[in-house]
């Protein structure tokens, strides 16, 4: 969501390395072009004037002057304020008695019923029981849709007649909660197209009967401002207690996020990064402004591989990899794993350095290629991926047609695969263990 901006901050901070010290005007004229990019990023206009004033005051002061390396320092102080505009993180709150009320709100189309699945399979993963309510009687396709996704889950979905008030199902719901021994109720409510009395009156009539411990504005951020002004819409009718922000991993400019908290106070507790139900991660501002400059996200990387790898079989790889009989079979195992973790161009820009690289390959070339790599080894036999010195000439044209390759393409992932190994085999040899030492 964040390229362009990231792009033209890493510019605009290569400029002034260039320039070894930094007089003021050389701060006045970096400045500009932060604010210029947060402008075009579509951050609210008052946002940037405070953001750009804050970080000039200490830019400008010894803090910088003093500095060996003065760029650095600014892109330090800009990467604290980026901190601070995004606010401090925010967990849900599940203090007094069980179950615990989690009401999401927010206009048609930002997806609530979505984000209703995805919030209850990550409280589970958490160690709650949650139940899932279908609370919009306006559209029996978002009940199916909620009751779908809670079979696919395995998560329980209460759900009533239409023609039900939407606040006494809310009631029952909770009364289906206690006396079933759950934690957390998720309220998927209605919404409209634009925020309106009588979808407020409702709201709040639900709000009134079943106390919820949260209420959750559920914005897309692709909407940019218009996410904002929403907030600030549900805010003064309901008191709202966090934001989710959906479709981050979308092309939207990014203004909505670094907006959203400084104008409404209500601090991010979410974010949507994906459309599978997994994809949802809790908010860390320090994150999400390390990714903004350019800096990865080494953090949030280790907690999806540990979320998705299976820790006895990483024990067996790493065995493998010590005594280099990594083979075919393995790698093929590993690409899946990795493919779990998400889209690669996003796991691409969570490895510091590696952002600028992701941002100039096509959208789906790195996930274009994990396929091509493993159909080729799909399309060879169980004998050939534990030992490709069988592979002859009739063997690699009948991969190349079986995975819809070229023998060329084949041939380069034996290469690349070969001298994986040979790097394998140095750091199991006396003149790598040193170097191996260092990721055990």
């Amino acid at each position: 969501m964040f390229d362009n901006l990231t792009e033209k901050l890493q510019a605009t901070f290569s400029k002034l390395a260039r320039k070894g010290r930094l007089s003021e005007s050389d701060v006045d004229a970096g400045l500009r072009e932060v604010r210029l990019a947060l402008l075009e990023a579509d951050v609210n206009y008052r946002v940037v004037k405070d953001f750009i004033a804050r970080v000039r005051e200490r830019a400008v002061g010894a803090e910088v002057a003093k500095s060996l390396t003065p760029a650095q320092q600014m892109v330090k102080i800009v990467h604290e304020e980026l901190i601070a505009l995004l606010g401090q993180p925010a967990k849900l709150d599940f203090s007094g008695q069980a179950p615990h009320v989690i009401m999401l709100v927010g206009l048609q189309g930002s997806g609530k019923t979505t984000m209703a699945a995805k919030l209850a399979l990550y409280l589970r993963r958490d160690g709650h029981k949650p139940l899932l309510v279908a609370a919009d009687p306006y559209r029996p396709a978002a009940i199916t849709q909620l009751e779908v996704l809670g079979r696919q889950l395995g998560i329980p979905v209460h759900a009533e007649d239409v023609r039900n008030k939407p606040e006494e199902v809310a009631a029952r719901a909770v009364k289906v909660a206690a006396g079933g021994a759950y934690s957390v109720v998720i309220l998927d409510t209605a919404g409209r197209l634009q925020i309106d009395d009588e979808m407020m009156e409702e709201l709040e009539r639900i709000s009134r009967l079943v106390r919820p411990r949260e209420i959750l504005l559920v914005a897309d951020a692709m909407t940019g401002q218009e996410a904002v002004r929403v907030a600030e819409g549900f805010h003064s009718r309901l008191g709202l207690t966090g934001l989710i922000l959906t479709k981050v991993d979308g092309d939207a400019r990014g203004g909505a996020a670094l907006s959203i908290r400084s104008v409404t106070g209500v601090p991010i507790k979410f974010l949507g990064t994906g459309e599978k139900t997994d994809a949802l991660e809790p908010f860390h501002p320090d994150r999400l402004a390390s990714r903004i400059l350019g800096m990865g996200d080494v953090l949030t990387l280790i907690e999806k591989a540990e979320a998705m790898f299976d820790q006895e079989q990483a024990r067996k790889m790493e065995q493998k990899l010590r005594e280099a009989s990594f083979d075919l079979e393995d790698f093929r195992q590993q690409l899946r794993e990795v493919r779990k973790m998400g889209p690669l161009q996003q796991v691409l820009e969570m490895i510091p350095g590696f952002s600028q690289v992701s941002r100039q390959l096509p959208a789906d070339l790195p996930e274009k290629q994990l396929k091509r790599i493993e159909a080729i080894i799909d399309s060879m036999t169980p004998a050939e991926r534990r030992d490709p010195q069988i592979l002859n000439g009739s063997r690699k044209r009948r991969i190349a047609m079986g995975s819809g390759t070229s023998v060329q393409e084949v041939n380069q992932l034996l290469h690349q695969f070969r001298d994986m190994q040979r790097l394998m085999k140095q750091f199991s040899s006396g003149r790598g263990r040193g170097l191996f030492s260092l990721f055990q």
